[in-house]
């Protein structure tokens, strides 16, 4: 099968693009597995920052919704649970560079990150309410960042939201125009790798402590819930209707 998460280091920073077109850089079973293996290969090398962008105009849209509609998501929910870990607890400073819609799965990957910039003219959506689901493994590392109101607003609703109300939730860090984006992520990058590597480390660490605190208090109670929903008649039903629109 063709590569979807590619790695590449320059000047210092080791950036990770996420490359499934097909499926909107959905977070199928082998994207999850080699964005994982990408971020394990970045703590390794002599990059300082690690970046995570989407070589496509969709950075991600969320679960693979047509293998969750063939079978259990016991193993899917526990990967997305890792990789919210990893992306937290790695050793050096994780950004994301948002340049296209994030739904649903993929503001887990948002939500973990130190940093993410986002072009001003991406839109995100909380959609699990509307397919029998909620958005339990994810809310691992969005709930200890949003306020409760936005929080309760944007998972029971399920509407979609633009960057600058991402960033008042704190969402997002910060928001650019997007012929902005790529000189805002350099600076970025060129700021954070004027730290030691010691320092960078150490820094993460105490900022990650409570948003990984929770995350294991949380996390089976969490994936089992989600696993749960999944394999529902009600969430089974939407899926499947889901797929037939969008084919």
């Amino acid at each position: 099968m063709s590569e979807l998460v590619h790695y590449e280091v320059g000047d210092g920073v080791g950036t990770i693009t996420l490359d499934s077109p097909h499926n909107r850089n959905a977070l199928s079973r082998q994207l999850v597995r080699e964005l994982l293996e990408r971020l394990d290969r970045a703590a390794g090398d002599e990059s300082k920052v690690v970046v995570i962008r989407s070589a496509d105009r969709v950075f991600c849209s969320g679960a693979d919704l047509s293998e969750a509609a063939e079978g259990g998501m016991d193993e899917g929910t526990r990967a997305l649970v890792d990789l919210q870990r990893r992306i937290l607890g790695h050793a050096k400073p994780v950004v994301t560079r948002i340049a296209g819609p994030v739904r649903a799965g993929g503001l887990g990957i948002v939500g973990a990150s130190d940093i993410a910039i986002c072009a001003d003219d991406v839109t995100f959506a909380l959609t699990e309410v509307r397919l029998a689901l909620a958005p339990a493994v994810i809310s691992l590392s969005l709930l200890p960042r949003l306020p409760s109101r936005g929080a309760s607003d944007s998972f029971l609703t399920g509407r979609t939201f633009d960057a600058h109300e991402a960033a008042t939730m704190s969402i997002v860090t910060r928001v650019v125009p997007p012929d902005e984006l790529d000189d805002a992520v350099a600076r970025t990058c060129a700021e954070l790798q004027k730290g030691h590597p010691q320092g960078l480390r150490e820094t993460k660490s105490l900022l990650a402590r409570g948003p990984l605190a929770y995350l294991e208090a949380n996390a089976e109670e969490m994936t089992t819930l989600s696993a749960r929903l999944f394999a529902s008649d009600g969430a089974r039903e939407a899926m499947k209707a889901f797929l037939d629109r969008r084919r």
